[in-house]
């Protein structure tokens, strides 16, 4: 497969570990989504859209993003997304919030059915070409 998958969700590091590249860091949203801009400005491609699903960035701590499994030239659609997505995790105040755990569970299990639905496409897409 031509990806890896971003994440700060340990449920989707425990999904597809072994299958497929996967990067886990315990990192907040926000970092994530930087951590996903320095790899795009060195020439990594978005394969997903890191605000996919409509869960506000302030409303969950994880996110689990696909990016390309190369790099090579700078890809400006790509820039623009990640910087545009940034600004929109800017504009959510950060609540102080403490969840349970089922809470949390659940979080996960949303944000890895939502990056579960790229790897299909992904997986379906590189059958075809």
């Amino acid at each position: 497969m031509d990806f890896q998958i971003i994440t700060n969700n340990p449920r989707v590091r425990d999904h597809y570990q072994g299958r497929f590249e996967v990067h886990y860091e315990e990192l907040a949203y926000k970092a994530l989504l930087q951590k996903v801009r320095d790899m795009v400005q060195s020439g990594y491609r978005l394969l997903s859209h890191p605000l996919s699903g409509s869960v506000k960035p302030n409303e969950t701590p994880y996110k689990s993003v696909m990016v390309s499994k190369d790099h090579g030239m700078t890809d400006a659609e790509s820039v623009r997304i990640i910087e545009e997505c940034i600004a929109a995790c800017e504009k959510f105040a950060e609540l102080d919030r403490v969840w349970t755990d089922d809470v949390l569970d659940d979080f996960r299990m949303i944000d890895d059915t939502l990056i579960e639905s790229a790897v299909v496409s992904a997986c379906q897409a590189d059958r075809v070409m």
